[in-house]
């Protein structure tokens, strides 16, 4: 996302997360964001004045751009409610997620006891219905003896 629309999405003005970014960026990576180079600048200008929501910038200034992990990031390190709120909501979803996997780990050990419980039982079925298999089997036929007498 470019910072203009993260701004928006925070509710600062890009002069105000752009500084915040800049105190900050230490914990701002290459991974987290980047600038645009101007040919990157120029065409995103042309395509949000094709749109009609040309949001007027100094052409002085590139636009950041953030990752995912930027976006949240940015949300740490400004300082105003919906930030916070978007700060804790983040927290929160990576300790579901964290208990999720957890609960996971658990159930996979569960489910690898059973099978190997299965297959243990599994030989001992076998083994049962052999047996009833034997025992279904009509008895052999008695050897015919010649009939005695006349």
């Amino acid at each position: 996302m470019l910072d203009r629309d993260l701004a928006e999405l925070y509710g600062v003005t890009t002069k105000r997360l752009n500084e915040q970014v800049k105190r900050n960026r230490d914990r701002f990576p290459d991974d987290f964001m980047f600038q645009l180079n101007p040919v990157e600048t120029e065409t995103c200008n042309r395509s949000q004045s094709a749109t009609g929501s040309q949001k007027h910038r100094d052409p002085r200034y590139r636009p950041y751009a953030f990752t995912e992990p930027g976006a949240v990031m940015v949300a740490n390190v400004l300082q105003n409610p919906t930030a916070i709120r978007t700060s804790i909501l983040v927290v929160r979803a990576f300790v579901h997620l964290r208990e999720m996997i957890v609960a996971s780990a658990a159930f996979a050990e569960k489910l690898a006891a059973l099978e190997r419980r299965m297959v243990e039982h599994d030989q001992q079925f076998a083994v049962v219905f052999d047996a009833i298999r034997r025992l279904m089997q009509p008895p052999p036929s008695p050897e015919r003896k010649p009939p005695m007498g006349f």
